[in-house]
């Protein structure tokens, strides 16, 4: 009698184990293997930006070892490994001279951090920090260092602007827009993040980039392309994330802005499955937790006999700056509409409405931010 083959799912992080937990509350029996680039260890990535606030270094946000994980979720956990391809007609995965089959394959590895290319030779001070190693990495190497400089005013790079606030370190953020979380927030609710950002002593310098970072003393000189200097002992590259679809692609799978996957997260390749921020759920790449969770409900039940589509309901994104708590739920791109605000200076209350004056998005800050439940109730699902 031939063994089972296994589930295989690549990625241990939110995504991967958050699908592992689900699946065994189904089937406690079916061999599952996990295979991950790194330490495996058990964290949310979102708290990376958290961990000065919360007074935690890297340990002190890790959720569980490796070894407790593969005990508390049945599974084999393969650590250090990485895939170098995928053979979808042999349902095998490439692991270097190494071959695993599968029975069922979940692509679960995330997305890269972009990585800019710049003059000068202060690279090594330069830090992306996309997983647990990396967070860890950029905390050892900050030790005596208090000057943090931020390239890129999104999210990420407003969240840890925040927390390295929180942790006393002096923090320049530069980017090329002229409000921080463009696409995200409509523009007065930016303006009312960075106002608390700077009245916490973020300083920002918006619309030019970095040209240069050169090496001095022990730390970095940033050279902008408005002239201004900005010294710094680290840098942080906060400028966006590419889902991971090189070796999907390679392997035939259909990819887009990431792997595509329908409803139900099956890719174009037989028993391969997508989910999290390497996914393209039915046109729509979303790096954020709720939609994860929503995948890893829907998937599991799919992976263990109820074919089972996804469905987000409304989902609105929290952002952890809590100089100005804020909440947003951007409208559909290309839907007509205008922005209806209520201020009272820092706290925003912003409804975007249709022609029909139906409310199809919203951004919320300060005071108005817990008003962010009843809100979702009243704009339409993603997916219903």
């Amino acid at each position: 009698m031939t063994e089972q083959a296994p589930i295989v799912i690549v990625g241990t992080g939110l995504s991967g184990y958050s699908l592992a937990r689900e699946i065994r509350k189904h089937d406690k029996a079916t061999p599952i293997v996990m295979v991950t680039a790194d330490d495996g260890v058990s964290y949310s990535k979102p708290m990376l930006s958290t961990g000065f606030t919360k007074a935690k270094d890297a340990d002190g946000l890790a959720q569980a070892s490796t070894d407790t994980m593969a005990d508390q979720l049945g599974v084999q956990l393969r650590t250090f490994t990485t895939v170098t391809g995928i053979d979808p007609e042999a349902h095998e995965l490439i692991l270097g001279d190494d071959r695993l089959g599968y029975s069922k394959l979940v692509l679960a590895w995330g997305a890269d951090v972009i990585r800019l290319s710049l003059a000068g030779d202060g690279q090594e001070h330069v830090f992306s920090i996309n997983d647990l190693m990396d967070y860890r990495a950029f905390r050892k190497a900050l030790a005596e260092g208090k000057r943090v400089a931020i390239m890129g005013a999104g999210l990420i790079g407003c969240e840890f602007a925040n927390d390295l606030r929180n942790g006393d370190y002096e923090v320049d953020v530069i980017a090329p827009s002229d409000v921080v979380m463009p696409g995200l927030l409509p523009a007065v609710a930016a303006n009312a993040v960075q106002e608390e950002l700077e009245n916490l002593g973020v300083h920002f310098h918006l619309e030019t980039v970095v040209e240069r970072i050169d090496r001095a003393g022990q730390g970095v000189r940033l050279t902008l392309a408005n002239g201004e200097a900005v010294e710094a002992d680290l840098v942080i590259s906060a400028v966006g994330l590419r889902p991971r679809t090189g070796l999907a692609e390679a392997a035939g799978i259909e990819t887009g802005r990431g792997i595509a996957v329908n409803r139900a997260l099956e890719t174009s390749a037989r028993d391969i499955y997508a989910m999290g921020d390497c996914a393209e759920v039915d046109g729509n790449v979303l790096l954020y937790v709720l939609p994860l969770m929503a995948c890893a409900r829907s998937l599991a039940k799919t992976l263990t006999g109820e074919r089972t589509e996804v469905s987000y309901g409304t989902m609105p994104v929290m952002i952890k700056t809590p100089c100005c708590p804020t909440a947003v739920c951007p409208p559909p791109p290309d839907v007509a509409g205008d922005w209806e605000v209520e201020q009272d200076g820092t706290d925003v209350k912003a409804l975007f409405r249709s022609k029909e004056g139906k409310i199809l998005g919203f951004a919320v800050t300060g005071r108005f931010a817990v008003e962010k439940q009843a809100l979702s109730k009243e704009v339409p699902p993603i997916h219903s």
